[in-house]
């Protein structure tokens, strides 16, 4: 087995100083990725990494958002409309994607792109699609017919407002400016961050899974191992992220499961709306609706600050998020997009993500398991005297990842030479 870096790092995961360097120096650039098999011959994937260094003006904003709706009016219509909202954010993250294949620097529709410094430590991102590790799948928690564990792994994609932001915190390459998010308000409005989830379940086991897309990537054979091999994933979740100045917090959260039941002709179609989320219902406490191993997706009605698929025969059964609020398939039934969002910060507490794996033996619905279901402003940091990262884990996970790798784990920096923008990597021993 071998642990392979893009030649944009060194020895010691710092970036490779080759000699001859030209008299201006290049913009730095970050590492593809972090493992990939040491022979392979096919393509290899590439960070999305020229970000822009001006924000798109107002024009730019995509047709899915409404300037004349606001306040009451605004709340009313994403409630209303939620699936054709849905369905059309899905399809604007869609187009120009299909056609090259997921590599989004080429998208000749709108720009894309990758987060860096997700490359790093034991669930880092992946040669083949860039895929990193997310979760692990429990027996159950796809399909009554689910008996073996699996894990699942992801990608996200920025569009050129969120783009922007990335560019301007990781312009330094040695020195990524986390300070710069609060003064600029967090992501601007008309920032899409979307992400692909994928699992290694075998598909017989999850009749939704019929007529699946398929992508090879270069995993680990499980969750809690670290020996990796190319093997099939299998798309389960899209989750999206829309920051919209007129939302209450600032963001508005959805997430679609793939049903191939449906038979779409365009095997992407079958991504189906699970819902959407503007508020965590912070004045419901009750946990009757918690439905970790799901036979029919259970819709609470009490829940009013999301809005759930009702149609049993598109959307397969699903476990939702805690007592009803909107999750994915392989999110964790007692938390919720927004809750597990709200607590992206600098620096990152990981274990701070969900009640149950911050507070020891947690009531559900206690005051400080609600601590969680708030409805907080997405710049307003989880904990006290920490920055937000608004919102996104991926930030607060990958500036973690370089202040690891910088401080703990030492290293020498450098620059990448700019003769080839995505030259094959160089095979390192684990």
């Amino acid at each position: 087995m071998r642990r392979l870096i893009s030649s944009a790092i060194g020895a010691a995961l710092g970036l490779v100083m080759l000699c001859g360097a030209p008299a201006e120096e290049p913009r730095p650039k970050y590492p593809d990725f972090g493992y990939a098999p040491k022979d392979h011959e096919g393509p290899l994937f590439r960070l999305s990494q020229d970000y822009p260094t001006e924000l798109p003006g107002a024009e730019a904003l995509p047709a899915f958002f409404q300037p004349e709706f606001t306040g009451d009016e605004f709340r009313r219509h994403y409630k209303d409309h939620w699936r054709e909202y849905l369905v059309a954010v899905r399809d604007h993250c869609f187009e120009g994607n299909h056609e090259v294949d997921w590599n989004v620097d080429l998208n000749t529709k709108r720009a894309w792109y990758h987060m860096p410094w997700q490359h790093w430590g034991r669930f880092g991102r992946e040669g083949l699609r860039g895929l990193t590790k997310e979760a692990s799948v429990k027996p159950h928690q796809l399909a009554p017919t689910q008996t073996s564990r699996g894990q699942a792994y992801a990608v996200a994609f920025y569009n050129d407002f969120a783009g922007h932001l990335l560019g301007t915190i990781w312009r330094d390459v040695e020195a990524p400016d986390a300070a710069v998010i609060e003064p600029a308000g967090g992501f601007p409005h008309g920032s899409v961050i979307f992400k692909l989830l994928f699992v290694d379940i075998p598909l017989s086991e999850v009749p939704s899974l019929e007529d699946p897309i398929l992508w090879q990537a270069y995993i680990t054979s499980t969750f809690d191992r670290e020996d990796r091999d190319i093997r099939p994933v299998a798309l389960i979740q899209m989750d999206i992220m829309v920051k919209d100045d007129r939302a209450d917090n600032g963001w508005l959260y959805g997430t679609y499961q793939y049903n191939g039941k449906l038979g779409n002709a365009n095997r992407w179609d079958n991504l189906v709306p699970v819902g959407l989320q503007w508020g965590n219902d912070p004045d419901v406490t009750g946990n009757d609706f918690t439905n970790p191993h799901p036979v029919a997706t259970r819709i609470n009605p009490a829940i009013k600050e999301s809005v759930i698929n009702p149609d049993p025969t598109e959307l397969p059964a699903t476990h939702l998020g805690w007592n009803g609020r909107l999750n994915g398939p392989v999110d964790n039934a007692r938390s919720s997009c927004m809750s597990c969002h709200l607590t992206a910060q600098h620096p990152y507490r990981p274990k701070r993500i969900m009640p149950h794996a911050a507070l020891p033996d947690p009531t559900p619905g206690s005051d400080e398991w609600m601590a969680w279901f708030q409805n907080r402003d997405c710049t307003e940091a989880f904990d006290e005297g920490l920055t937000s990262t608004d919102g996104s884990l991926q930030l607060a996970m990958s500036l973690l990842n370089f202040h690891e790798w910088k401080h703990n784990r030492g290293g020498f920096y450098s620059r990448r030479p700019p003769a080839a923008a995505h030259p094959q990597p160089q095979a390192r021993d684990r």
